[in-house]
């Protein structure tokens, strides 16, 4: 009885410690997340009141070599981290991750000039109960949500391939049709992300260098959920300025 008892407790404090553990290191993933959509938000706000810089980013045909720079870099920046992942220190994701999130204020720091303040802050509120509704899904269900993540991937993917032809089309009852997908799929990642990350945190002791890059990692992949998210809710329920 006296052994039964002891393999009881020891199992109860294994059971506490990996929950300890995927906690710390999923608040730790929030946390970079939200730090970099707070860089993102400044950075836009700024950007957007600082007529100079606008100019510097549109000339009279469009983009300006520096405005395509400014669309394209965030491809580089998440490419880089994926493939230098295993090289790359902690500190240097971090930097790369942070100047990713200014990137990305400058690109959207846009829709502060097309959408009114109202509508963006609305679409905002809409997007945070979204994504933190569904990020709660993800920590807590039970289910396994592999297979639905595939599913999603596979819609990403689509919406990759649709925009891409909808570039030359042009047709906007195609984009229209792309943002309520748009916004399925990134509602359906951010469940799905979530619960891997909870996963990988359950597996892990937070505080070496291999566990803060990841969480750095996740951060990023947190991050591009809701940003799509919202860009995608945006083009529902953004009102355009006169």
């Amino acid at each position: 009885m006296e052994n039964k008892n002891w393999n009881l407790s020891n199992q109860t404090n294994f059971e506490s410690s990996k929950v300890s553990s995927s906690q710390t290191f999923m608040s730790k993933v929030f946390a970079w997340m939200f730090a970099a959509l707070a860089v993102t938000s400044v950075t836009a706000f700024y950007v957007a009141g600082n007529e100079s810089i606008i100019r510097s980013l549109i000339s009279e045909t469009g983009p300006s070599i520096l405005g395509w720079v400014v669309m394209l870099a965030p491809i580089g920046f998440v490419l880089a981290m994926g493939l230098g992942f295993n090289k790359f220190s902690f500190n240097t994701l971090v930097v790369l991750f942070l100047s990713y999130a200014v990137i990305m204020g400058v690109s959207l720091s846009f829709i502060l000039l097309v959408y009114t303040a109202a509508s963006i802050f609305s679409t905002f509120l809409i997007t945070s109960l979204m994504f933190g509704g569904m990020a709660l899904v993800g920590y807590t269900t039970k289910t396994d949500l592999t297979k639905f993540g595939s599913l999603m991937m596979m819609g990403l993917w689509g919406l990759i391939i649709a925009s891409i032809v909808n570039y030359f089309l042009k047709s906007d009852t195609m984009e229209y049709i792309m943002s309520f997908i748009g916004v399925a799929v990134f509602t359906g990642l951010t469940a799905y992300d979530v619960q891997k990350l909870k996963n990988i945190g359950n597996g892990m002791e937070y505080g070496d260098e291999s566990s803060k890059k990841v969480s750095i990692m996740g951060a990023l992949n947190l991050y591009l959920d809701f940003v799509n998210l919202f860009l995608f809710l945006l083009r529902f329920f953004g009102s355009r300025r006169d």
